[in-house]
């Protein structure tokens, strides 16, 4: 599975019908729930269509790996995936990470690390990184939190415009520190805001962040 993939979920619900209008929703990935609608394995792990009746032809923008949660966008619109997904479109990210970042790997991270991609070494693109201070307010995932004692964590925020596999957990262990919890809270001008895991929001439009 992917953190922030460029590819289309190759499973939508079912073949819209040309003769509708087009539907999209931001929803809240849980952690642990696939970020689609049929399973591609035998392995049980809840799906999109479990949270909502979500029209025909729905389809997510991107994926977010089972362990990752936080903003995913759905749309009946093919058109309106791939602009979502090209690289015109800045996704941030909260990260908890396994120590306690220093201002040196922030600037590494800023510039760009090596990560392999498919058996390859690749570049990231310059991005934004900012250690925040303290933890954010997100409601809970039902995992464990570590006990300080075992070590400090911290947090930061990675806005990207790319989209490689697993492309963020790559990026803080080639910089040292581990991710712990990765949460996107937007997409464009598109806010997670206060929403709960597995909420689902029907949008208007999604042209406004393009």
């Amino acid at each position: 599975m992917h953190d922030t993939s460029d590819k289309l979920d190759s499973n939508p619900s079912h073949n819209p019908c040309p003769s509708e209008p087009h539907q999209h929703y931001k929803i809240f990935k849980p952690h642990g729930s696939l970020s689609q609608f049929v399973p591609e394995t035998r392995k049980s792990k809840p799906l999109l269509g479990e949270l909502a009746h979500f029209p025909a032809g729905i389809m997510a923008i991107g994926r977010l790996d089972h362990d990752s949660e936080g903003l995913l966008l759905l749309t009946t619109d093919g058109m309106v995936s791939h602009r979502v997904r090209s690289k015109k479109v800045e996704k941030e990210y909260y990260v908890q990470i396994d120590g306690d970042i220093d201002a040196e790997a922030i600037t590494r991270l800023r510039q760009g690390v090596e990560i392999g991609i498919k058996g390859e070494k690749y570049l990231t693109l310059p991005c934004k990184v900012n250690k925040l201070e303290g933890e954010p307010e997100l409601p809970g995932n039902g995992r464990k939190a570590r006990d300080p004692r075992h070590g400090s964590l911290s947090w930061i925020s990675i806005t990207i415009s790319e989209g490689k596999n697993r492309q963020i957990r790559k990026m803080t262990a080639a910089a040292g520190f581990p991710t712990m919890r990765l949460v996107r809270v937007r997409i464009g001008n598109i806010m997670l805001d206060n929403m709960q895991p597995g909420d689902v929001i029907e949008l208007s439009k999604i042209t406004s962040i393009l």
